[in-house]
């Protein structure tokens, strides 16, 4: 910014701040401040010659005169300047107070107004001028004096007159030094020439222009310091000025030839890098022959030796070598350094060749392994047993892949570490559950930003042997979207045919996967796809029987949760019968993971007791001598006065003891209730519900194992029309369609027709409801189910509230068999259901279920839907005698 000061028609710049004005140079102001508004109205708009100097600071006055102390205070005209300056402060213009003495600089360039411009008028009254400046000559200030709410100043010229300047033109030394100057301003405007165009003109000036401007105009073209600009305004002698002019350009020259110099650096900085290559190269070579090698101290050299060492295939280490030679060439600080840094460090990592060592496969032991981490599951554990006998047979057979399917809790997972512990390999679990991108199995393509492997080779680079058991977890719940379709991936990965040469994006390399063993789990087999399916072999875990969930809970579940708890059978004792009501009456389930945490619940509270037994203990054997004390020290020293202290529990060395000694906690029925509340099922339901006709009782099979199903039904005045409620699917309801239409055909048989032989539904609607109607419920297993009920509405007869039944049914009253018999019959049993209906073609199923099961109950075989009529009312339909295994 400049500070202005205004003559009649004419302006005299004092310097402020950064902003010097110079003779011959050209500036636009802005004159916004009241201040400079009322000098531009009187002194320039109006033109009156009063022979006087007005003042005109751009910014506020107060803040102009303050900075503005740069004067050197010698000149002769400092002293007069310095006393008109305090009668300035005593004037305190628009009641602004000017704190101390104010200094100006006492000299400036007088410049003449070239334009004058005055903007809209805004909605406060506030105006804006606009003026165009030439400098004149340079000045200094001879007095400064107040003229209303702006200053005046008489200055006196410093520049030479024109006659002046021709005489002076011809002095030689003043001629050398325009030479020298036009010489070094020539050269820098040549340098200039290339960059930008517009410097011709500046060519044009330098040819034409006074020797007495020529400094001044050339060197307001520069970006220069204020203190630099200053020092141009003070050179009143030509001959100092045109040195100085001299100097600033020849600086301003060697800081381009400095930049150009750097970018030229810059712009061969590649070819360095090549040569920096070879030298090293060089380098090398020199060590070793003086034997001063370091290559242990050299990563690459460290990582080739890995890559060396990891027994990569040859086409995989040709591809490596061709990759670390590239590395080689270039520079850590490229971007693709680190990705291929961190590719091949995976290339070194991965277990091309390290195997697990096999023993000798001895199936007594593998069986009493399993027979130990596992109660029940003959069938399963046989297949298991199968698989290691052909593999000790042939270790290098091509078995199956195992897929274990059941509900949660079953031991699945257990069941696959058991495998690998028997075969003495090691056990890498990876989880499927929720992957919708293919990426996860083959892995991204290097090109991408943060690409990684897939899972299966991240899962072997973390175990580090090339023969693991590994297990594919909930192999049911991938998911397929834009992104791939991961169970498509997962076909080469199980096919024996395949995997040699699997392909992940990643490696872009084949890497064998035939001396993995693949174990899956899935809780249902219908998600997965039938290509994927038809590569693994099935094992149902169908589920524990309430025997089997004691057993598991006697001998694995109680030791595991006091041992979780810190407790032991000496502090809590669950006897049997209570394992056997948290059974029944808590957990109706498939698995054990419910069970699991029931008996953690009494372990905790068990905890709590003994934790608050062993405090009341600590109170009473050794914080009550130290509190007595105390009290009684605090007696002493307050005279008596009663002394509060808190209670605080002290750890001692004699607490395990204390534990030991205590007596065994036992658990009770009245326990059960206060810690687990009251019992969730009870064996009444089923009699409660069936109690009123229109209703049956079905099984089906979910996700989590079978489960019982009541079906409801009623009638109502209507139309004919059939209703379903409970969230069904498509294939359920088509079941019921088919069971209203056999039960509407034969209502005669069954002597359920209206009076008169009038249609069955003639002016009634029908309302079938599947009770739970938050579970949404499909499958082909209902039709037998929703007859029973339909019959025993018309009919005002109630179905036996201790029969359950299953099967699908077809219009010509044909039942055909169903899926998870075994399921079904182990979820009746739970429920405390005795006799069980199910498909005659289903009787090779009951082979899996355990014979005290079957003892405790009545299966009994329907190949039409009359059998299984008969059966589900007392009394039975007038049409055979039921057929009993």
């Amino acid at each position: 910014m400049a500070e202005t000061v205004e003559l009649p028609g004419r302006l005299a710049i004092l310097p402020f701040r950064n902003k010097v004005l110079l003779p011959g140079a050209i500036i636009r102001i802005r004159c916004t401040s009241p201040y400079s508004v009322k000098l531009v109205e009187q002194e320039l708009w109006q033109k009156e010659d009063k022979g006087l100097i007005g003042v005109l600071p751009v910014r506020d006055a107060a803040e102009a005169m303050a900075v503005l102390s740069t004067g050197s205070g010698t000149d002769p005209a400092y002293q007069s300047l310095k006393s008109s300056s305090d009668v300035v402060d005593s004037q305190k213009p628009e009641g602004k107070s000017l704190e101390g003495p104010i200094h100006w600089h006492n000299r400036g360039v007088a410049a003449r107004a070239l334009h004058l411009s005055r903007g809209v008028e805004k909605p406060s009254g506030r105006v804006t001028y606009v003026v165009v400046l030439e400098g004149l000559c340079r000045f200094s200030v001879q007095e400064l004096t107040a003229r209303g709410t702006y200053y005046t100043a008489r200055v006196s010229r410093l520049d030479m007159t024109k006659a002046e300047m021709e005489q002076a033109e011809q002095d030689p030394d003043l001629i050398l030094l325009s030479r020298q100057f036009k010489a070094t301003a020539m050269e820098l405007i040549s340098i200039l020439e290339q960059k930008q165009k517009t410097v011709g003109r500046t060519k044009v000036l330098l040819e034409t222009v006074p020797v007495h401007r020529l400094a001044d105009i050339f060197v307001a073209s520069f970006e220069i310091s204020f203190e630099e600009q200053l020092s141009m305004l003070d050179s009143v002698d030509l001959k100092v000025r045109l040195i100085k002019a001299t100097e600033l350009v020849d600086r301003h020259l060697q800081s381009i030839r400095v930049a150009e110099k750097i970018s030229q650096k810059v712009e061969g900085q590649l070819s360095k890098s090549q040569k920096e290559f070879l030298l090293r190269q060089q380098m090398r070579a020199i060590k070793e022959e003086l034997g001063d090698n370091d290559d242990d101290e050299d990563d690459l050299a460290a990582l080739e030796r890995k890559m060396q060492s990891a027994g990569m295939p040859p086409n995989v280490w040709k591809h490596a070598q061709r990759e670390l030679r590239r590395l080689r060439k270039m520079q850590p600080q490229q971007p693709g350094y680190s990705s291929s840094r961190s590719y091949l460090e995976l290339l070194a990592d991965l277990p091309w060749e390290r195997a697990s060592e096999e023993f000798e496969l001895d199936l007594r032991a593998a069986k009493e392994r399993l027979d130990s981490d596992h109660y029940g599951l003959t069938k399963v554990k046989q297949r298991i047993i199968e698989y290691l006998a052909v593999r000790k047979l042939k270790p290098d057979a091509r078995g199956p892949v195992l897929c274990f399917v059941g509900p949660p809790g079953v031991g699945k997972t257990s069941l696959a570490s058991s495998i690998a512990a028997a075969l003495n390999r090691k056990f890498v679990r990876i989880s499927l559950g929720g992957v919708k991108d293919e990426a996860d199995i083959r892995g991204h393509r290097r090109t991408y930003i943060g690409s990684m492997p897939g899972r299966l080779i991240d899962g072997l680079k973390k175990v580090g042997v090339c023969n693991p058991v590994m297990l594919l977890d909930e192999i049911d719940k991938t998911g397929s979207d834009i992104r791939g379709d991961p169970a498509s991936a997962l076909l080469e990965v199980l096919d024996p045919e395949q995997n040699r040469t699997f392909n992940d994006h990643y490696l872009n390399v084949p890497f064998d996967l035939s001396k993995v063993i693949f174990v899956a789990t899935a809780n249902r087999a219908q998600p997965i796809p039938p290509p994927l399916l038809d590569r693994m072999e099935v094992i149902e875990l169908p589920g524990y029987t309430p025997e089997e969930k004691l057993n598991i809970a006697i001998r694995h579940l109680i030791p595991r949760v006091l041992d979780q708890h810190g407790l032991n059978p000496d502090i809590l004792h669950i006897p049997e019968d209570m394992v056997e009501l948290v059974i029944q009456r808590y957990t109706r389930e498939a698995g054990v993971r419910n069970l699991e945490r029931k008996l953690a619940a009494l372990a905790r509270a068990a905890a709590v007791r003994v934790a608050e037994r062993n405090a009341l203990r600590l109170r009473k054997d050794v914080q009550q001598p130290v509190t007595s004390s105390l009290l009684d020290h605090a007696r002493l020293a307050d005279g008596g006065a009663e002394v509060e202290m808190d209670d605080v529990t002290v750890a001692d060395p004699a607490v395990p003891n204390a534990l030991g000694a205590a007596p065994t906690l036992v658990v009770d029925e009245s326990m059960l209730e206060k810690v687990l509340g009251p019992p969730a099922f009870d064996d009444r339901e089923a009699a409660e519900r069936v109690s009123s006709p229109g209703v049956s009782i079905g099984l089906v099979w979910t996700s989590v194992g079978g489960e019982v199903q009541f079906v409801e039904a009623s009638t109502m005045a209507g139309k004919g029309d059939l209703h379903l409620t409970g969230q069904l699917g498509d294939v359920i309801k088509e079941s019921a369609q088919i069971a209203l239409t056999w039960v509407r055909g034969h209502a005669m048989d069954l002597k359920i027709s209206g009076a008169g032989g009038s249609g069955l539904l003639d002016s009634r609607d029908v309302h079938i409801h599947f009770p739970a109607g938050a579970v949404p419920k499909d499958g082909p297993s209902a039709g037998v189910t929703l007859v029973t009920a339909l019959v025993s509405l018309f009919s005002q007869k109630s179905a036996r509230a201790d029969t359950a039944m299953t099967g699908e049914l077809t219009l010509r009253g044909l039942v055909l068999p169903v899926g998870g018999i075994k399921d079904k019959v182990l979820a009746a049993h739970r429920n405390g259901i005795k006799r069980v209906i199910i498909p005659k073609r289903n009787l090779k199923d009951l082979v899996e279920i355990p014979s005290s099961i079957l003892r405790s109950m009545d299966i009994l075989l329907a190949e039409r839907i009359e059998d299984v009529l008969e059966q589900a009312f007392d009394g039975g339909c007038p049409w055979r005698k039921p057929a009993k295994l």
